[in-house]
C-alpha cells in the first residue's frame, strides 16, 4: 500500500517527459521536409492556385519576421534569424522560378501576381515600370547595402571586443557583483553574439543577391514574354508588351515586397543595441528624455508658418503634435528620478546635480562623530563621485554590496559597511582605501576614461599607468577611443570595476584586521543556532572570545576561509584543553579543515607545487628557534634572502606558464616558512604534506635545491 502514492507521483512526471517527444520529433522532420520541397519547387511545375497560396505565405512570413525583429530586446533573442534569411531567400527564388514558368508558358501566373501588376501599372505602363524600378533601387542600394555594411562592421567589432567583454565579466565576478553561473551564462552570450554577427555578415549577402536576382528575373520575364507573345502567340508588339509587362511587374512585386520586408528586418536586427524594451518602447522613451530638443523642434515647425507663401496647416498640425509630445515627455522629472536613485544608493542628491556622500552612522553630535573610526572606508575625489551616482549611471555602490556578499561566501567574513566618502583633499580622479582609519591603498579612476590593459599600448592616446592589483601595464584612454583600444587587443575595464577589484584585493589582504571582537561574537551566535554544542563546550569555558578572535585572524592571515567555523572549533577543542599556544591551535584548526585547504588550489584535478629538497628542509629545521612571535627560521639574512629569491623565481616561472603553485613542505616547517615568506611572497600559499593527503595528483613545478648552503 505504501508504494501506491509513490507510483502516482512518478507516473505524471514520466508522462510530462514523454508527451513532448512526438511534437519535437515532428518539428525536426517537418523543417527538413519543407526545405526539400522548396528545392523541388524549382523543378516541378506548380498550379496557379497553389502558387497564390505560397506567395501569400511568403508575404506573411516576411511580415511576421519584421514584427518579431521590432519586438526583440536583444539580438540573441532572435538568434535563428540568419537561418530564416537563408531559407526565406531560397523560398522566394523557388517562387520566382515557378511563376516565371507559368508566365512564359500560360501567360497567367495566378490572381495574386495579376492583382499586383494591375495595382502598380494601372493604365500607364511607363509609370508602373518606373515605380517598380524605384522599389528595386530602394531595396538594392539603400536598405540591403546599408544592412550588409552594418553587419560586416558589427561582426568585426564584436569579435574584436570579445576579450574586453570577457575581462569585464571576470572583473564583475571577482568583485562579487555576479556569481559563477551568471558569469558562465554571460560568457556564452558573448560567444553567441560574435557567432550571430558573423552569421549575419554572411546572411546579408543572401539578401543582397536576392535583390539583384529579382532584377535579372524581371528583365528575363519582360524580354522572354515579349518574344513569346509575338512569335508564338501571334500578339502585336503593344499587346505583348502590355500583357507580359503586367505579369513581369506583378511577379517582381510579389517577390520584392517580402524581400524588402526581410531587408528591413535585417537592418533592424544588425543595428539593434541592447535596450530595456523593444524598438518602439525605446524610441518613445529615449526621445521623451530630451524635452528641450522637442520644444525647439516644435517651435521651429510652428515658425515656418510665418514664412510668406508657406502652407500653414501641415506645419501647424505637425508642430502641434511635437509640442504635445514634448509636454508629455518625462524629462521634467529627471531631477526627481536622480534624487530617488541617489537616495537608494546611499547618497544625497544636491540641487546642483552634485552628490554629497553620507558620513554614515553618526550620532548627531559632531564631537562624538569625530571620535568614530570606520573599519572600512572608500574616499573618492569630487570629480569621481559620479561612480556612486545612480542617476549618472554609477553602479559602484551596487558592486560594493555585491563584494560584501562575495567576501562572506569566500572567506566567511561579514564585512562591515563600506563608508563611501567625499575626499575633498584627494587629487582629481583618484580614490583612497582606508582600513581602521589608516590608508592602505590609493588609485585613480579619471572620469571619462577606461582602463586599457595590454602589452603594446604605446599607440593608444592617454596616460600610461599600472593596473593596481596585478601590476600589469595599462593606459587610461578616453571613452571615445574604446573601439581603437579593443582593435589594438587591449582588455577594457570600467572605472567602477577597477575600484571594486582594488577594494576586493585590499579586503582580502587585510581580512584579519577587519574581524573585530564583536564580529567574532556575532559569528558564534549564528553558529550556535545550528550547532550549539560546538560553541557551548568551547567558548568561553575553554577558549575566551579573544582567543577565538586571534585564531580566526590567524586563519584569515593565511587566506583560509573561516566559513566552516563549526569544524574549526571542533578541531581546536581537544587541543585547547591541553595548551593555549596560538601556533598549536592554528595548526589544529588547519588539520581539522584538512584537504579542503589544498583543494582550493587544485586546477584541473592537479595540485601544482614547489618543493624543497630533503637536505634543504633538514638545514631549515636545524635553524628553527622559538621567539615571542612563535617559532621562526633563524637564518643568516643573506641566506634567508637567497632562499626567498629561489622560491620567488620558481613561483614566477610557474605563473608565466599560467600555473598557480603552492609551496608544499613538511608540517613542522609550514608555519615558520609562512612567517618567513609573508613579507616578500604574501600570495604564495604554504601547504603541509599532511594537508594534501586527499589530493590524487600532485605535480612538482620546481624544487629548491641544496646548491646553496643555508647556515643558521
Amino acid at each position: 500500500m505504501s508504494e501506491a502514492p509513490a507510483l502516482t507521483q512518478i507516473q505524471p512526471a514520466l508522462l510530462s517527459e514523454v508527451a513532448p517527444v512526438p511534437s519535437n520529433r515532428m518539428t525536426r522532420i517537418a523543417v527538413p521536409i519543407a526545405i526539400v520541397l522548396v528545392v523541388l519547387m524549382m523543378v516541378v511545375p506548380l498550379p496557379a492556385a497553389l502558387l497564390d497560396i505560397l506567395i501569400a505565405l511568403n508575404i506573411g512570413i516576411s511580415l511576421i519576421v519584421l514584427l518579431v525583429a521590432l519586438q526583440v530586446q536583444r539580438v540573441l533573442d532572435f538568434a535563428i534569424f540568419p537561418t530564416i534569411v537563408l531559407v526565406a531567400t531560397i523560398f522566394r527564388l523557388a517562387l520566382n522560378v515557378s511563376s516565371t514558368r507559368l508566365v512564359l508558358r500560360d501567360g497567367f501566373a495566378g490572381h495574386v501576381i495579376d492583382a499586383f501588376g494591375h495595382i502598380v501599372i494601372g493604365a500607364n505602363l511607363i509609370i508602373g515600370l518606373v515605380i517598380f524600378a524605384i522599389l528595386i533601387i530602394i531595396q538594392l542600394t539603400v536598405v540591403t547595402n546599408g544592412a550588409s555594411r552594418v553587419a560586416e562592421v558589427g561582426a568585426r567589432f564584436t569579435l574584436d571586443a570579445m576579450p574586453g567583454k570577457q575581462m569585464a565579466i571576470d572583473a564583475d565576478l571577482n568583485s562579487g557583483l555576479i556569481d559563477e553561473d551568471t558569469a558562465r551564462q554571460r560568457r556564452k552570450d558573448v560567444a553567441a553574439e560574435a557567432d550571430f554577427y558573423g552569421a549575419m555578415d554572411g546572411g546579408t549577402k543572401f539578401v543582397k543577391g536576392d535583390a539583384m536576382a529579382a532584377v535579372i528575373i524581371t528583365m528575363v520575364n519582360l524580354v522572354g514574354g515579349f518574344a513569346i507573345g509575338m512569335l508564338q502567340n501571334s500578339l502585336s508588339a503593344s499587346e505583348s508588351i502590355q500583357k507580359y509587362a503586367l505579369l513581369s511587374v506583378g511577379d517582381g512585386l510579389v517577390s520584392q515586397i517580402p524581400a524588402l520586408l526581410m531587408s528591413v528586418a535585417t537592418g533592424v536586427i544588425v543595428t539593434r543595441s541592447t535596450g530595456a524594451g523593444d524598438v518602439g518602447s525605446d524610441l518613445i522613451q529615449q526621445l521623451g528624455r530630451h524635452r528641450q530638443a522637442l520644444m525647439i523642434g516644435a517651435g521651429s515647425l510652428l515658425a515656418l508658418c510665418l514664412v510668406p507663401g508657406m502652407p500653414k496647416l501641415p506645419f501647424l498640425i505637425v508642430g502641434g503634435l511635437v509640442l504635445f509630445v514634448a509636454y508629455r515627455s518625462t524629462d521634467a522629472h529627471g531631477d526627481d528620478m536622480a534624487a530617488e536613485a541617489a537616495a537608494q544608493s546611499g547618497a544625497i542628491a544636491m540641487p546642483s546635480g552634485q552628490v554629497q556622500l553620507p558620513a554614515g552612522g553618526g550620532t548627531g553630535d559632531p564631537v562624538t562623530d569625530s571620535l568614530r573610526v570606520d573599519p572600512l572606508e572608500l574616499l573618492l575625489s569630487p570629480d569621481a563621485v559620479d561612480l556612486v551616482d545612480a542617476a549618472r549611471g554609477g553602479d559602484l555602490l551596487d558592486r560594493v554590496r555585491a563584494l560584501r556578499r562575495k567576501t562572506a561566501l569566500d572567506l566567511g567574513l561579514v564585512l562591515p559597511p563600506v563608508r563611501t566618502r567625499d575626499g575633498a583633499m584627494l587629487a582629481p580622479g583618484t580614490y583612497e582605501i582606508r582600513i581602521g582609519g589608516s590608508s592602505v591603498a590609493t588609485g585613480e579612476a579619471p572620469p571619462g576614461h577606461l582602463l586599457a590593459i595590454g602589452d603594446s599600448m604605446d599607440s593608444l592616446p592617454g596616460r600610461h599607468t599600472t593596473e593596481p592589483v596585478f601590476g600589469l601595464p595599462a593606459v587610461w584612454v578616453p571613452i571615445e577611443y574604446r573601439a581603437s583600444a579593443e582593435l589594438a587587443g587591449a582588455t577594457i575595464v570600467e572605472r567602477a570595476a577597477v575600484v571594486t577589484t582594488h577594494l576586493a584585493e585590499m579586503v582580502r589582504q587585510n581580512a584579519s584586521r577587519l574581524l573585530s571582537l564583536d564580529d567574532t561574537r556575532d559569528l558564534l551566535e549564528v553558529l550556535k543556532n545550528d550547532r550549539p554544542a560546538a560553541v557551548e563546550e568551547l567558548v568561553p569555558s575553554v577558549l575566551p572570545l579573544a582567543a577565538v578572535q586571534r585564531l580566526l585572524q590567524a586563519l584569515l592571515d593565511e587566506q583560509v576561509s573561516i566559513r566552516d567555523l563549526g569544524r574549526v572549533l571542533e578541531g581546536v577543542g581537544q587541543r585547547a584543553r591541553s595548551t593555549s599556544d596560538p601556533d598549536a591551535l592554528l595548526e589544529a584548526a588547519r588539520a581539522a579543515l584538512g584537504p579542503a585547504l589544498a583543494a582550493h588550489y587544485v586546477r584541473d584535478g592537479v595540485l601544482r607545487a614547489i618543493t624543497l629538497e630533503p637536505a634543504v628542509e633538514t638545514q631549515i629545521g636545524e635553524a628553527l628557534r622559538a621567539g615571542e612571535q612563535g617559532v621562526v627560521i633563524a637564518l643568516d639574512p643573506v641566506q634567508a634572502q637567497r632562499l626567498v629569491s629561489d622560491i620567488s623565481a620558481l613561483q614566477t616561472t610557474a605563473e608565466q606558464r599560467g600555473e598557480l603553485p603552492v609551496l608544499l613542505i613538511s608540517g613542522p616547517l609550514r608555519l615558520p616558512m609562512r612567517r618567513l615568506l609573508r613579507g616578500s611572497l604574501p600570495q604564495l600559499p604554504v601547504i603541509a604534506f599532511t594537508e594534501a593527503t586527499g589530493i590524487h595528483q600532485i605535480e612538482t613545478v620546481g624544487q629548491v635545491s641544496s646548491s646553496h648552503e643555508f647556515a643558521a
